[in-house]
């Protein structure tokens, strides 16, 4: 019975491991947004990889990751986009994650919303495939990270 126990607490733990490597996965996405660097975007995504963005108007926007990390890249202003309540669903070498979030340009708010990811788990660890997000400038909750490091 001991054994069997120990089995689960194991498998417990390897399943919250995988599920914290997905995170951090995402978590350097935005790393790399925040320092506006193109190439480290890239390479925390499959080049095929994709986004959606589901405006407060209800209009969808689609836009690859060249598209995407060139933006970034190109950005002058200071970005910061942090997350919050994360719900991952693993299996195999298929992950989701999903989370809300908020947007800061500059040091002020800009949006926020629900980030819906999905992951593929490849030699060198989990790249993100594809984003689809909800973009709300209107009626956001605060954040229970509170205010960011000199907002606005």
């Amino acid at each position: 019975m001991n054994k069997l126990l120990l089995l689960l607490m194991s498998a417990a733990a390897l399943g919250a491991a995988e599920k914290d490597d997905v995170v951090a996965a995402v978590q350097r996405t935005f790393d790399a947004m925040q320092a506006r660097d193109a190439a480290a975007i890239r390479a925390t995504m499959l080049p095929e990889a994709q986004f959606f963005v589901v405006l407060d108007d209800g209009r969808v926007r689609a836009t690859t990751l060249d598209q995407f990390a060139a933006r970034i890249g190109e950005t002058k202003e200071p970005l910061l986009e942090r997350m919050w309540n994360p719900t991952v669903r693993i299996s195999g070498r298929l992950a989701t994650l999903w989370v809300d979030y908020d947007f800061h340009r500059n040091g002020t708010f800009s949006h926020c919303g629900v980030d819906a990811v999905h992951l593929l788990k490849t030699p060198e660890g989990w790249k993100l495939a594809s984003i689809a997000y909800t973009m709300q400038t209107k009626g956001c909750a605060l954040s229970p990270l509170g205010a960011p490091k000199g907002a606005k």
